[in-house]
This record gives C-alpha cells, sequence and structure tokens, in this order.
C-alpha cells in the first residue's frame, strides 16, 4: 500500500503531519522515537544474552585484564569533552 503512494499524495501527508504537530515538536518526537528504539534494540541483546550459557573461562579472562579508567561525558556522544576520573586511593586514607 505505501509503495503505491504517488509523489504528492506523500507530501500531503506530510503536510498534515507538520500541521498536527508543529514543526517544533517533530524534532523530540523523532528524538524520543530513536532514544526508544536504542533502548528496545539494547534489552533485546540483553535477553538475548541471558538465554546463552555462561562460559568460566571467559570469567576468568575478565578477572585478569587491567581495568581502563573510568571517564565522565558531558552529554551521549561528546567525546570532547571527556575526561578521566581520579579516583582516591582507598589503602592510603585512614
Amino acid at each position: 500500500m505505501i509503495g503505491n503512494l504517488k509523489p504528492l499524495e506523500i507530501l500531503l501527508i506530510i503536510a498534515v503531519i507538520v500541521l498536527l504537530f508543529g514543526a517544533k515538536k517533530l524534532p523530540e518526537m523523532a528524538r524520543s522515537l530513536g532514544k526508544s528504539a536504542r533502548i528496545l534494540k539494547s534489552e533485546a541483546k540483553a535477553m538475548k544474552k541471558d538465554g546463552e550459557p555462561e562460559d568460566a573461562a571467559p570469567a576468568a579472562d575478565k578477572a585478569q585484564q587491567p581495568v581502563a579508567p573510568r571517564t565522565i561525558q558531558a552529554a551521549p556522544g561528546d567525546v570532547t569533552s571527556s575526561r578521566p576520573v581520579s579516583e582516591p586511593n582507598r589503602t592510603t586514607q585512614g
């Protein structure tokens, strides 16, 4: 059905959507739709991962790997303002 739409009909549908929701609301709606899609995708991956059996070997490999420094980001996707976080050494505090 969607493949049978002519360009004029598509423009008419887009014009009705813009009139109903307004030009200011459309970017917000697109952002929230994108966030919802990312959340759904990550949850689907987590569910798929939960179904797989866990091996003891990968857990041992993770224990031996060095821990990367934690970073703080100002905003999602903003890598220019990322910086490492220095955490206090708990053995020297007392």
